[in-house]
């Protein structure tokens, strides 16, 4: 018996915005199913489904797990996250790696890293 890793799942307070959001980022499209309680972005693509899912409770304190994202055009995709409506949270360059955090309209943070080479 294999596991594989099947969704990433964002608990908010609307998921059909936060999974608009989302699919802006990555060049994608909301699943055609997606309503305010429960949304999917790459449903039915090879990979990773991000779902996201209406909870009651507000989200606090930091995210003890979040996204990681790459970009070969660095400095255009962070300008055109946060045109999406990401704010930046942070800048670093440890471990080898350049990377801003950012967070998404509900405040859950990502980071998107330079890629080097």
């Amino acid at each position: 018996m294999s596991v594989s890793l099947e969704s990433v799942v964002f608990d908010c307070a609307d998921a059909q915005t936060l999974a608009a959001f989302w699919a802006q980022v990555l060049s994608s499209e909301v699943d055609a199913d997606g309503n305010q309680y429960f949304a999917t972005v790459n449903r039915a693509a090879p990979g990773t489904t991000l779902m996201f899912i209406q909870v009651p409770e507000p989200r606090t304190g930091k995210n003890r797990l979040h996204v990681d994202l790459s970009a070969t055009d660095w400095a255009a995709e962070i300008d055109r996250i946060v045109g999406l409506g990401a704010q930046r949270v942070d800048e670093h360059d440890e471990f080898g790696t350049h990377w801003i955090t950012l967070a998404d309209p509900e405040g859950n943070v990502f980071d998107v890293a330079e890629h080097k080479g």
